[in-house]
């Protein structure tokens, strides 16, 4: 096994050579599960006249999942999704009376939208709302799961008014470091600190400070615990704001990273009650050589590891890139973060009125920096104490000349045609020791992407539909559990970080490269990677996608194809569908153990149907045919085909089904032979008919008279007249015929489900023909196990006489496979047209 960084490495060259576009831009996923699929899987929760479920909270210790929604607040299992709790926490009618009064939404906005929730202590919560556009904040005793009784607090500064616009909060050591809007009108941003030991601190209210900023997310970083400098901890907060350093007609937004020291304490006179260590840079979310610049910054999810340097930070960013949707995620380091902020200040030129770097001498002390060991042994203890130079300069050069890089250079993943909405992230140790990030992304659409980060590239492990075309609103993931759980408008979900027994063979557990799984080569299943079993009889690889080796020399078993049984007439188009194990997966067939070029003509593979189409189907076209889904250079057996040719059309091909479907021939004779009693019955009506007609000198009405007729064995330009279709077919000792003049082929084997079949053909009209059906009609819907038959008309127009039906037949469903659209409800089994 090589070394992680080793392949790291080896993908940053195959970078350079011109070979990463494949693997970061528009990824794929391997696998796509829908919502049926992950029914037995996923709890779900939901209750009527409960909507927005936007704040998640969970405690590991305690086992518990809060909840904050629409005027209402829960408590749950984190293992089972079980209810344990519920607030009703609603806006009074006088709140939101004048809410309308003032011209909000008394349909969207009017409520009390609950924004914030975290733990205060270890026994009490800390809770805060819109309440109807005047934010309110109360406590939540955790055992109980009550609201505690008195007065509601005063929550401006603390939530948003508005719920539609961004918020993000602390609590750290009893403080809330909380950014925001801090006015009913949204016109006043505020990163705020209060309830604490400390001054009550905020930004400065300049537009080069904040500017119509859109708050995300913050996190804080104990960077005090073993630096060697004596050094503060931080809080970090990530926004979008409109950009004013650049020379642009058109406003620009950008993404944001701000930072405040835990210590800051203001100014003594500048700066009083204000931040003096607050610093901002810009995040750029990009590649330069495809002009992709994502500047909206949606989500951002903080991985911190055993040490707070390793923190990492994923951010979510979207973009328009010409008429298209670009969604990416970019991995951010903190030590790029701390180089940005020890670099060139930007600074407003006003002359020239431009925003450029700062190139004059910097004060000292450093200006927005914390007080660590270098200030005291200089006589700073405390921003109190800063000179009123350095807080002077920090007013005015809030913002760094510097841009904040991604890690590798771009961005992990990017997909057009989507919005990312959510991520959270998880490290995981993978059987070869390794440290894994597995990424979950929610979408606009309700789905969750699931990716494994290999260093510079990521492998999208499959897409997840977990809502029905809602956004995924809000994420939490248990660790301890391996539990994720997602909101969104309607419902809140609990789904597993990996379903590993969906994985059947070992190719597949290998190839999904889910660090989560690994393949038991003692009971060959998929299993968690975390489980009970032995390490020793585990298979995992998720490095390489190799696997051509690793399950045969593990002794693993084999999968042996059962073959399905087709029949069918001489030049007819065969349709064999082939399903594949993986969206990455291609198609490999072949025939008679040989492999099966596609030759245009005669050998087709058709993407949208997923199946081989062999055009115009003669004798030597009869053997079996076998589809691999072939992916990354391992074949997993798919499909396998028996094809017989019937080279002459009179040969009953129901006769050649099996045993178990004589009840359905037996029940079609028992209906025919009602149906030729009634047709007796009404010959000899019309012979009377016709006899009194022959006595007044009618010979018109014998045209109305049409009689059913065998095929001939062989093409003949005998008489072919339809008659009347009282029933849907006619029996015949030789076959099933049709009196419209069209034929029924099924292929061998079918099995036939109650209210399967086509529909029944509408009566016959006295005296006129039958009309012949043109729609091609493959059998069942999605749940369907029946063979797929159509009804082919064998003549044209003129249905005087037979000519030669065969090449005919042929043309005609060529042309019906040319105009056939991809079929999303065919089933496996319909397999011959």
């Amino acid at each position: 096994m090589a070394p992680h960084w080793a392949v790291w490495l080896l993908a940053a060259g195959l970078w350079g050579l011109g070979y990463g576009a494949d693997v970061w831009w528009n990824l794929v996923p391997r696998k796509t599960v829908s919502s049926g699929e992950l029914a037995s899987v996923v709890r779900r929760f939901s209750q009527p006249g409960v909507q927005d479920f936007l704040t998640l909270t969970l405690t590991e210790q305690s086992g518990r999942l809060y909840v904050g929604a629409r005027e209402a607040l829960f408590a749950f299992s984190v293992e089972t999704l079980e209810l344990q709790g519920v607030i009703a926490w609603e806006a009074p009618a006088e709140k939101k009376t004048e809410c309308i009064h003032k011209g909000k939404n008394n349909q969207t906005e009017c409520f009390n939208y609950i924004r914030f929730l975290q733990p205060f202590n270890t026994s009490h919560l800390y809770v805060c709302g819109t309440y109807a556009f005047q934010p309110k904040c109360t406590y939540i005793d955790m055992p109980t799961f009550t609201l505690e009784p008195g007065e509601l607090e005063d929550g401006k500064g603390r939530c948003p008014y508005d719920p539609a616009m961004g918020h993000t909060g602390l609590l750290v050591d009893g403080e809330l470091y909380s950014a925001t809007l801090n006015n009913f009108l949204g016109t006043e941003p505020v990163i705020l600190r209060n309830m604490g030991p400390h001054y009550s601190m905020k930004t400065e209210y300049l537009a080069f400070w904040l500017n119509e900023p859109h708050f995300v997310g913050s996190a804080f970083i104990p960077e005090s615990v073993g630096s060697f400098t004596g050094d503060d901890d931080k809080v970090y907060f990530f926004f979008s704001e409109r950009a004013i350093e650049y020379d642009c007609y058109a406003e620009q937004v950008v993404a944001r990273v701000a930072r405040i020291c835990k210590g800051d304490m203001g100014g003594a006179r500048t700066l009083q009650r204000k931040w003096t260590t607050f610093l901002k840079a810009r995040l750029m979310c990009a590649a330069p050589r495809w002009q992709l610049y994502l500047n909206q910054l949606r989500a951002i999810y903080t991985l911190q590891a055993a040490s707070w340097h390793n923190t990492t930070f994923f951010g979510v960013f979207q973009a328009r890139w010409g008429d298209v949707d670009v969604s990416a995620v970019c991995e951010f380091q903190l030590e790029e973060i701390h180089r940005v902020f020890e670099g060139p200040y930007k600074e407003y030129r006003e002359e020239a009125q431009t925003w450029g770097s700062y190139t004059d001498p910097v004060p000292t002390p450093r200006p927005g920096s914390c007080i660590d060991n270098w200030h005291r042994h200089h006589g700073y203890t405390s921003s109190l104490e800063l000179p009123d130079n350095t807080l002077n300069f920090i007013k005015k050069h809030p913002l760094m000349e510097d841009q904040v890089l991604p890690r590798w250079g771009r961005p992990l993943l990017t997909k057009k045609n989507t919005n990312f909405t959510q991520l959270v992230a998880d490290r995981v140790t993978g059987l070869d020791g390794n440290h894994y990030t597995v990424l979950f992304i929610g979408t606009d659409d309700g789905s969750l992407l699931k990716a494994v980060s290999l260093g510079p590239w990521v492998h999208l492990i499959e897409e997840l539909q977990v809502f029905d075309q809602e956004p995924v609103q809000s994420l939490v993931l248990s660790e301890r559990k391996k539990l994720l759980f997602a909101g969104s408008h309607s419902q809140l979900v609990q789904v597993p970080l990996a379903h590993c027994s969906k994985y059947r063979f070992c190719a597949d557990c290998i190839l999904a490269r889910d660090p989560y799984c690994a393949w038991n080569v003692n009971t060959s299943r998929c299993v968690s990677a975390g489980g009970p079993s032995g390490r020793a009889l585990l298979i995992q690889n998720v490095t390489v996608s190799d696997t051509s080796g690793i399950c045969n020399l593990r002794g693993t078993k084999k999968v042996r194809l059962t073959s399905k049984n087709i029949t069918v007439v001489v030049g007819t188009d065969l349709v064999l569908p082939c399903h594949l194990s993986s969206n990455l997966a291609r198609a490999h067939w072949t025939f008679g153990n040989r492999d099966l070029p596609e030759q245009p003509g005669i050998f087709l593979y058709d993407t949208r149907l997923q199946a081989l189409v062999v055009m115009a189907a003669q004798p030597h076209h009869a053997g079996t045919y076998r589809c691999f889904s072939e992916e990354q250079g391992t074949r997993l057996a798919a499909e396998g085909y028996l094809v017989t040719v019937v080279a002459d059309p009179s040969v009953t091909l129901e006769a050649r089904a099996p045993l178990e479907n004589l009840g359905l021939v037996w029940l079609a004779v028992v209906a025919l032979g009602a149906v030729c009693l009634v047709l007796l019955l009404l010959v000899l009506s019309l012979r009377r008919r016709l006899r009194e007609e022959l006595e007044k000198g009618a010979k018109t009405a014998e045209r109305t008279l049409v009689y059913p007729l065998e095929l001939p064995k062989e093409p003949s330009t005998s008489p072919f007249r339809p008659g009347p279709e009282t029933d849907e077919k006619l029996w015949d000792p030789v076959g099933y015929y049709y009196s419209d003049g069209s034929l029924k082929i099924v292929p061998g084997h079918a099995r036939c489900q109650p209210g399967g079949g086509p529909p029944s053909s509408p009566p016959g009209i006295p005296g006129q023909p039958l009309p012949s059906p043109t729609r091609l009609h493959l059998g069942g819907g999605r749940n369907s196990n029946a063979n797929g038959y159509v009804r082919l008309q064998l003549g044209g127009e003129d249905r005087g006489g037979l000519g030669h039906p065969l090449p005919e037949l042929a043309d005609e469903l060529r042309r019906k496979l040319q105009q056939r659209q991809p079929l999303p409800d065919s089933n496996p089994e319909e397999s011959s047209v």
